[in-house]
């Protein structure tokens, strides 16, 4: 399995002979600038009022697009998605997905502002690798993050939604959920490429370079 990050919470999760999913497709108003990437699946998590962040304007070659709950099959990949809202009155509609790619399951939980209820967390199953916001303000800080990361004791989190160059949303630096962590080394990769055979016994955070 491969993962890339391209920014805020958008990732191309790849597997030989299996559907490429594109989570969380960005917009131009992010000030990322234009996405352009290649997926079979799109899924989005926030659809934000009728304002979202997200389409699947820059990702092409997709034939299925999934904005909501439910339980999926496309291209040798089972995929969960687990109604978790957020607490903002703004819009409280947010989708947890879960990917099973032959046993390795991913669990990207979307905007969430606020930790999951224990029900909602049992509902996902085992997660191999977490993609979690870390960033505060409008989606979990890093004392959330860590908490969360207690409850599911995944094998790899990727940190996502932090201040980066250009993004026009405002987040923290990822630097608040190093410290919360106790992490003593940064070391950003780019791509995360891994199987059911290497997945560590301990959770191991991981931090990927965002692509553009």
């Amino acid at each position: 399995m491969e993962i890339t990050w391209y920014g805020l919470g958008c990732y191309r999760i790849t597997e030989r002979g299996m559907a490429t999913i594109v989570t969380d497709p960005y917009t131009t108003k992010s000030g990322l600038g234009a996405l352009k990437v290649k997926g079979d699946v799109v899924t989005i998590s926030h659809l934000g009022n009728g304002t979202s962040r997200y389409d699947s304007g820059g990702v092409s070659g997709f034939s299925q697009l999934l904005d909501g709950p439910g339980e999926y099959e496309i291209g040798g990949v089972f995929i969960t998605g687990v109604a978790a809202p957020r607490s903002s009155t703004e819009e409280k509609r947010n989708t947890i997905y879960v990917y099973n790619f032959n046993g390795v399951s991913v669990a990207h939980v979307g905007e969430l502002d606020k930790v999951p209820t224990q029900t909602q967390i049992d509902k996902l199953g085992a997660v191999d690798i977490l993609l979690l916001p870390v960033g505060g303000n409008d989606v979990l800080n890093s004392s959330q993050a860590s908490e969360l990361i207690s409850m599911i004791d995944p094998s790899v989190v990727i940190p996502m939604m932090y201040s980066e160059k250009g993004l026009k949303y405002e987040y923290e630096s990822v630097d608040k959920f190093v410290a919360e962590m106790g992490i003593t080394e940064v070391n950003p990769e780019a791509t995360l490429k891994i199987s059911s055979s290497s997945l560590p016994e301990e959770t191991q955070v991981v931090f990927l370079e965002p692509k553009r």
